[in-house]
């Protein structure tokens, strides 16, 4: 059964810049990892420094192998260096998508 996740974090707007290239690797790997159906950063245009996010996967047992992988791995390192903060992600059991 498909997993929808949803949430934000933060990191400090003057890390952003620095920020960016290393979320747009992880973003890379992630999207071609098998299981995945969609994998999103996007910053926040109100909130300099709040990230959201937006994933879907297959199933919980992709999930779980997305956050084992090497590439996840290393941006939970790198992104505890950056100073991100207020994570909050939820993920969601999803029968079915349909277009709104």
């Amino acid at each position: 059964m498909p997993v929808a996740i949803v949430g934000q974090f933060r990191i400090p707007p003057e890390n952003l810049a620095a920020a960016r290239p290393l979320m747009v690797a992880v973003m890379q790997a992630s999207r071609a990892e098998t299981g995945c159906i969609e994998y999103n950063y996007a910053e926040d245009l109100l909130e300099p420094g709040l990230i959201r996010v937006s994933e879907v996967w297959e199933s919980r047992a992709h999930l779980a192998a997305h956050f084992q992988s090497p590439h996840m791995q290393r941006w939970i390192a790198e992104r505890a260096g950056l100073g991100l903060f207020d994570r909050q992600v939820t993920g969601f059991t999803a029968e079915r998508g349909e277009p709104l």
